[in-house]
């Protein structure tokens, strides 16, 4: 199934790779999780996946809740090619709990032909519990990445989602400051009852609309965008402790806003680099573990 006819900004780059065609075998990707409760802990109850997606197993890594499960995608490709059609699904059942990451940066290879897409759904049940905190994203030079995010949850379930884009190899050679082509990223999400919450979509294309201008990205190199989906009771707790922020010393800008729908938060932060706004990203990551379950997040890695 293709969940990416309906892009207008697709239109230049629907032209078959010389190679294999898109979202021939190889490049046809999924991943199917879902995650259940057992006890005092959660469990990854069910896999299904196709190459290049795969995990392995769940660990019980996390010091600040060892019994949440921890699942890493991993992709044995090497990053996303042309062609390239990758479908993720996970899904929380009631009172579940998960965190979910990837093993590494997603790197999104240069391009001369089509392009790559990535279709996510996203399914929590009743009081379900989801961090879902992908590593960065990397588009080289004449990338074209679209990707498609659909959420469903229970009025009680909380999800953490996050991405954060770089603005490119930044450096390699004489480095590739928004050197792609096209980035598309949409998320919407509906309660488990049909009725729409809200949708945010952004669309990048540095050569038509260059990004590097003021009031734009000006300055600033990597992109966070980080979406609380939370009962109202905790949104109105934490929105008050998430200031907007400036700081040109440090190189960042952060703020948050209520979604429509009183639907929970979202946060921004753009930086110089990807190490200030990981920071930003995990510091709202520690409001939202604390607010939401008590409890701490691991200590982070001294190279993280």
């Amino acid at each position: 199934m293709s969940f990416d006819l309906n892009a207008p900004e697709l239109a230049p780059y629907l032209d078959e790779p010389p190679q294999l065609p898109s979202g021939a075998l190889g490049k046809n990707a999924f991943l199917r999780l879902r995650f259940e409760r057992r006890d005092e802990r959660s469990i990854l109850a069910f896999m299904d996946r196709n190459a290049p997606l795969l995990v392995q197993r769940a660990l019980y890594c996390d010091e600040g809740m060892p019994t949440l499960p921890v699942v890493f995608i991993i992709t044995n490709s090497g990053g996303i090619l042309q062609g390239d059609r990758y479908r993720i699904e996970i899904e929380v059942a009631s009172e579940a709990f998960a965190h979910v990451t990837t093993q590494a940066a997603t790197k999104i290879h240069e391009m001369d032909a089509n392009h790559a897409s990535q279709f996510q759904q996203i399914t929590l049940h009743d009081h379900a519990y989801l961090e879902y905190i992908p590593d960065l994203v990397i588009p080289f030079r004449n990338a074209r990445f679209l990707t498609r995010t659909q959420i469903n949850l229970a009025p009680t379930a909380t999800l953490l989602y996050s991405e954060i884009l770089m603005g490119g190899r930044l450096h390699y050679g004489g480095g590739e400051s928004f050197a792609f082509d096209l980035f598309s990223s949409e998320v919407s999400a509906m309660s488990d009852r049909g009725h729409g919450l809200f949708v945010e979509k952004f669309v990048i294309e540095p050569a038509r609309s260059p990004v590097t201008t003021s009031g734009v990205m000006g300055e600033f190199q990597v992109f966070g965008n980080a979406i609380l989906l939370t009962p109202r009771e905790h949104a109105d707790k934490l929105y008050p402790r998430l200031p907007a922020e400036w700081c040109l010393d440090t190189g960042f800008a952060a703020g948050a806003s209520r979604l429509p729908n009183d639907a929970g938060l979202v946060y921004k932060v753009v930086g110089r680099n990807s190490a200030v706004v990981r920071r930003k990203i995990r510091g709202f990551w520690e409001l939202v573990r604390a607010e939401v379950l008590g409890r701490k997040v691991p200590t982070a890695f001294s190279w993280s």
